[in-house]
């Protein structure tokens, strides 16, 4: 009797433990899923996205000569016709662009896209942005400098006639278009009003040391994720030193720079660098009519003699990159070709000597029409250009290396001027701003510069005008750069560079270039 009492006794205390166990696992797991939710909203959390800048002027795109201004801006306005990550044209506010004449064009918008006041964007618009660009007072208004007017044939649709042709005109077609309504009884220039776009973001606040902006919940572009960024804090500094100090201590998560050697700056843990190449572009021009320049062999063996590297390292102190072209700054229509010349001294030497010309006496000679020629040039600088007489000073020296005598003429830059007008010339330190086009007739078309011709070329630069297929297009520059390759009417040098900055907080892909470093930012976080 006692051994059955006992057998119940122990079949309750199993049956308690079981009970007691099932308890437990379904207590704590269940206690789990809500500490793992718990803490998956703690890592989650939306943190705003801190960019820093300096020098401020005004978040007007239109007004603002700030360059990160304008990069930001973008975010906030948009244009009719977008860049891609390789310089692409990509319709953005234009729904249509179409190409009717060498000088007209068709711009269809879409009314169901609207203004962050919830504003219908209308073709009123459009003319208004262009008539301000035209007074003159923006950098944009070299965009529609060949503008003759506007027409609007509905409230969707404008014609832009043009007072001549221009090549790729759809790259100026870039700047951001802002309403008319906001501006009606306003004076643009003076306006106190905050400005309102059409794009991913919005101004919801604006003081003297932060402009606040917030994720446009109504964006017309569905097609793109919503960004998981709902807030974006412009901090604004007054000097570059500012922002990385406030970068240093973890009150910047991304700003952009032109310095070099940022190591001195900030250090060199905690944070990645993406260096853009410039549209600062400086090059060495030769006079292809010159007697002596106008032998081709010449002009390629004076690029194999520089030593573009050493330039940027002794003048430029590596706030610079090297340039191969024009377009090498990451326009999709750039591809190197083979045989590309580079640095090679022995390289010059040979090319000179399989022309029939011989090192004697000192000097490189050729007889030529029964008279003796020597390689003899003159280098022409802007004397209040104190970085350009460092590099040709640099040049100077490479050239005598292997022979080839220079002599440095530093003009005025009245005489300077001149000289660019009337082409009057041995060889030429100069340079200029790409625009956004992959339009290169400046350098190798008809009037150019350096006084170069080739049939071959201008046949090219006047086809390249009408295609549309992009790899007939890539086909056509392919041979527009191999014969640039093969006959240097010049020496591309080196371009500017800009370098993000972004701390190792920020998680996401950071890719961009000079027209926008913001590309992919729906996908951002910080962490």
């Amino acid at each position: 009797m006692k051994i059955k009492i006992w057998k119940y006794i122990f079949i309750l205390l199993l049956v308690g433990v079981i009970i007691f166990g099932i308890y437990q696992f379904f207590f704590r797991k269940e206690n789990t899923k809500d500490k793992i939710e718990e803490t998956a909203q703690v890592t989650t959390e939306i943190k705003p996205l801190r960019i820093g800048i300096s020098n401020f002027d005004t978040i007007n795109p239109l007004l603002s000569n700030h360059r990160e201004v304008q990069n930001i801006s973008k975010l906030i306005f948009e244009p009719l016709i977008t860049l891609n990550e390789n310089y692409k044209t990509e319709l953005c506010l234009a729904s249509e662009c179409s190409k009717i004449s060498p000088t007209s064009y068709i711009i269809k918008i879409d009314n169901n896209k609207k203004w962050q006041d919830g504003t219908t964007l209308k073709a009123e618009d459009i003319t208004f942005t262009i008539e301000k660009l035209k007074e003159g007072r923006s950098i944009y208004s070299s965009e529609v400098e060949k503008v003759g007017n506007v027409e609007i044939l509905d409230d969707s649709t404008v014609k832009i006639n043009l007072n001549e042709e221009v090549p790729f005109f759809e790259y100026h077609l870039t700047f951001p278009i802002l309403p008319k309504h906001l501006y009606l009884e306003e004076d643009f220039y003076t306006c106190a009003k905050t400005p309102i776009g059409t794009g991913m973001y919005k101004i919801s606040s604006i003081s003297a040391n932060e402009i606040t902006l917030q994720r446009n919940e109504e964006w017309w572009n569905i097609e793109n994720k919503k960004a998981k960024i709902e807030t974006i804090q412009i901090k604004l500094y007054a000097e570059m030193g500012e922002v990385y100090n406030s970068f240093k201590l973890g009150n910047v998560d991304i700003f952009t720079t032109s310095h070099g050697n940022l190591e001195q700056y900030i250090g060199t843990i905690g944070y990645a660098k993406i260096e853009n190449k410039g549209r600062e572009f400086d090059y060495l021009a030769f006079n292809c009519a010159d007697p002596i320049l106008q032998h081709t062999e010449v002009r390629k063996a004076l690029a194999y003699a520089i030593d573009k590297a050493s330039i940027i390292a002794s003048v430029y102190e590596n706030e610079k990159v090297k340039a191969d072209f024009p377009l090498d700054y990451g326009n999709y229509l750039y591809q190197q070709v083979k045989n590309s010349i580079t640095y090679n001294q022995e390289q010059a030497k040979n090319i000179l000597q399989e022309n029939e010309w011989q090192y004697k006496y000192n000097r490189w000679q050729k007889k030529e029409n029964n008279k003796t020629i020597t390689l003899n040039l003159n280098l022409t600088v802007d004397s209040s250009n104190e970085k350009r007489v460092l590099v040709a000073e640099n040049i100077k020296a490479q050239l005598e290396q292997i022979g080839i005598k220079v002599n440095i003429q530093k003009v005025s830059n009245i005489n300077y001027q001149k000289i660019l007008e009337n082409k009057n010339y041995q060889m030429l330190l100069t340079g200029v701003y790409n625009s956004y086009t992959p339009e290169v007739q400046f350098f190798l078309g008809e009037n150019n510069l350096q006084n170069y011709t080739n049939e071959e070329m201008n046949n090219l630069l006047t086809e390249v005008k009408q295609i549309t297929d992009e790899n007939l297009l890539k086909q056509k520059y392919q041979r527009i750069i191999e014969i640039y390759q093969e006959e240097q009417p010049f020496l591309s040098l080196y371009r500017n560079k800009q370098t993000v900055v972004k701390s190792q907080n920020l998680s996401g892909e950071v890719t961009g270039n000079l027209y926008f470093s913001y590309y992919h930012l729906e996908n951002w976080h910080r962490i």
